[in-house]
């Protein structure tokens, strides 16, 4: 089965290298794609935050991984990639919840988005908060010492 999808919007930030660091300055603008009409934005201002989900566009077919080191480094565990959030995956799909700062006729601005200038976006989606984690969320120890500097 081959699933096709069509951007919907894309990002437009300062940001144009994929670096793993530092992310919490960046401001970004999603821009509605041409076939998509103005309304479809229409009641997004009453939520405080979004999903966001894009397309790796500048991952290279030849550089997606089944498993490894967290970022390439030997002191993180050796784990598959559904147990890290490495870019270089099978499909090429990112996520992140965002905070939306302003919303301008086509136009979203946004925080906490960790996309670079030009990525594709393929769905926007209001955070309901019914649809977030019921318990408590647990994770590796290493993941806390690879986001140490991810959001600052």
């Amino acid at each position: 089965m081959e699933i096709k999808l069509r951007p919907i919007a894309f990002v437009k930030n300062a940001r144009t290298e994929p670096i793993d660091d530092k992310w919490e300055a960046v401001v970004a603008e999603i821009e509605l794609a041409s076939h998509i009409p103005d309304e479809a934005l229409s009641g997004i201002t009453e939520f405080s935050h979004l999903e966001i989900i894009y397309y790796f566009d500048k991952v290279k077919n030849e550089d997606i991984v089944y498993s490894g080191h967290p970022r390439g480094n030997p002191d993180y565990p050796l784990v598959g990639i559904f147990g890290q959030r490495k870019k270089d995956r099978p499909n090429k799909i990112g996520l992140a919840t965002v905070k939306l700062l302003e919303h301008k006729g086509r136009t979203l601005k946004v925080k906490f988005l960790d996309a670079i200038d030009g990525t594709p976006v393929l769905d926007i989606k209001p955070v309901f908060k019914e649809f977030q984690a019921k318990e408590n969320i647990t994770q590796p120890a290493w993941v806390a010492d690879l986001m140490k500097n991810y959001w600052h």
